[in-house]
């Protein structure tokens, strides 16, 4: 299924772009996910579901396929699967950063592909749910981009300390140990709650259970009748 989201951020678009690439930062904005790790442009996470009583974790792993900053457009490929069961989720994800002066607006299509639980309730809600987490994780983006230090601001005092200490380390003859490469784990900021898609969807999703809850009543009823 193909969803369409787009918000708008308080930064202009350069600004914009640079948050949008790094990844340890927007993580933490979205409802359910935690990221774990990072390798390049490889990353990997978690996102927490919650589908009534049921709770689900999806392990899952994400790669940007091309970063076009000359026009603001990124894509992501994306793949995870329930840590407890079959279910799977894939994604296609095409970002485009648009210029309206003082603030950006994100344009994100999404080509989803998801199997189990949550793929019961269809295009329809997965669309309207999809649009309120979006709506909270601009929410939250806004706000951390407004009160947060970049992270891409503390690897570069991170780097700058690096050089510091590598130029005083010439001077007297000793060596530093250079920084580790490849992947590395990202420490949590705090535990990431589940998404409550049936607290998210709302009415929409009451509305298509409505025959199932009659059928369960219907049943109900001949059970004690029978009872009887």
């Amino acid at each position: 299924m193909k969803l369409e989201n787009r918000f708008t951020v308080p930064v202009p678009v350069d600004e914009a772009w640079k948050v949008l690439l790094d990844v340890e930062r927007i993580a933490p904005c979205m409802p359910g996910a935690t990221l774990t790790s990072i390798d390049g442009d490889n990353f990997e996470g978690t996102v927490k579901v919650k589908v009534g009583p049921i709770n689900l974790t999806y392990g899952g792993k994400a790669t940007f396929l091309s970063k076009d900053e000359l026009n603001y457009v990124a894509v992501i490929d994306g793949s995870g699967k329930e840590t407890r069961g079959t279910g799977t989720a894939k994604a296609l994800i095409t970002c485009r950063l648009v210029s309206k002066g003082d603030t950006t607006e994100i344009e994100v299509d999404t080509d989803l592909n998801v199997t189990g639980k949550p793929a019961q309730f269809g295009r329809g809600v997965l669309a309207d749910v999809s649009a309120k987490l979006v709506d909270r994780f601009a929410s939250s983006l806004s706000a951390e981009i407004q009160a947060g230090t970049p992270v891409a601001a503390v690897a570069a005092d991170a780097s700058a300390a690096l050089s510091s200490h590598a130029g005083a380390d010439a001077a007297t003859g000793s060596t530093t140990p250079t920084a580790p490469t490849g992947p590395r784990s990202v420490p949590v900021r705090a535990p990431a709650e589940a998404i409550d898609l049936l607290g998210t969807a709302g009415a929409p999703v009451l509305k298509r259970m409505a025959p199932v809850l009659a059928a369960l009543a219907v049943l109900a009823l001949i059970i004690g009748i029978r009872r009887r």
